[in-house]
């Protein structure tokens, strides 16, 4: 993909420029995403790297029936799914351009669109894209192993339209709790939108150790864990039962999904900060006699596996 030449070159003073320049920046993440990458964990807990890119795509898809007056029952369900088909980079490239030029095409009317809660000012939409792109274009950059800087300009646009937005946005459920402030504007950008500005290799591989619990794949749990790994179970009490290397590990994550009737790990809420991890979850299982319990995990990382993983369970 030729991102110099997606979309025009407006200047960057007016909302429409700043649009462009934060679906450019978007643009460059994806030409870059490697073919082994497509799987990796992204700070959006629920998306892998082509979940995040298929949500953007979307995105733009729904840009031009939108701004050229159509609702989205005019839609329909043509737009749902999986957008990206064989080739993701191209796809994503293609749609960025389309929904640039009906940008440039519609937003100097000023008109209003149909969203899913009602009528919107082109303006408010156009500047939600904006948001979008540059922060969704940050968390494919620090999925994918490149350079996290944002366009300062961008930043601090989204900053200012997002005081009057934030409240809406956590209220319902569009972006997770607030982090904590430092005064870096890109930081508190990315806190003020739930994502950690040092999201890095240990988020990743807490995110893919929770992916496979909650699979059950033995092999994949063992991947994300160090040979020398610690599992201190729940049981027997008071203090539970230490089991230390990987292979007594395996053993343990063995004997549970394979003796314990359609086993399930759900994750409800989780943290990473430096090398520690917190994770709540939740544990169901079937068969003749079906229950659950409820529990949260004290972990450690290690170069983005982890290496120490305690267990406490609710009574």
């Amino acid at each position: 993909m030729d991102t110099e030449t997606v979309g025009s070159r407006t200047p960057a003073t007016d909302l429409g420029g700043m649009y462009h320049r934060s679906v450019q920046w978007w643009a460059r993440q994806v030409s870059v995403v490697a073919e082994d990458q497509w799987d990796l964990p992204t700070p959006c807990s629920e998306w892998t790297v082509r979940d995040l890119v298929n949500h953007v795509v979307g995105e733009d898809l729904w840009t031009s029936p939108l701004m050229r007056g159509h609702t989205i029952a005019d839609v329909g369900s043509r737009l749902d799914g999986d957008l990206l088909g064989e080739e993701p980079r191209v796809t994503a490239a293609s749609a960025a351009t389309e929904a640039q030029g009906i940008v440039d095409e519609t937003l100097h009317t000023h008109g209003t669109v149909q969203l899913s809660y009602g009528e919107e000012s082109m303006d408010e939409y156009v500047r939600q894209l904006l948001a979008d792109h540059l922060v969704h274009g940050w968390d494919l950059a620090v999925a994918t192993g490149r350079d996290r800087t944002l366009d300062p300009e961008l930043v601090a646009s989204v900053a200012a339209w997002f005081d009057a937005t934030e409240e809406a946005y956590r209220s319902g459920g569009a972006v997770a709790a607030r982090g904590e402030l430092t005064g870096d504007p890109q930081a508190d950008l990315l806190a003020r939108f739930g994502r950690d500005a040092g999201w890095g290799p240990n988020h990743a591989g807490f995110a893919r150790f929770n992916a496979a619990f909650g699979r059950g794949d033995v092999d994949a749990i063992m991947a994300c864990m160090t040979d020398d790994c610690v599992f201190e179970a729940t049981g027997p009490a008071p203090d539970g039962q230490r089991h230390e290397g990987a292979a007594a590990v395996r053993a343990v994550w063995e004997q549970l999904f394979g003796s314990t009737p359609d086993p399930r790990f759900t994750a409800e809420e989780s943290f990473v900060t430096g090398n520690r991890a917190v994770l709540r979850w939740r544990f169901d299982w079937g068969g003749d006699d079906p229950g659950h319990v409820r529990g949260v995990d004290a972990m450690r990382l290690r170069d983005g596996k982890v290496c120490e993983k305690l267990s406490y369970v609710k009574g």
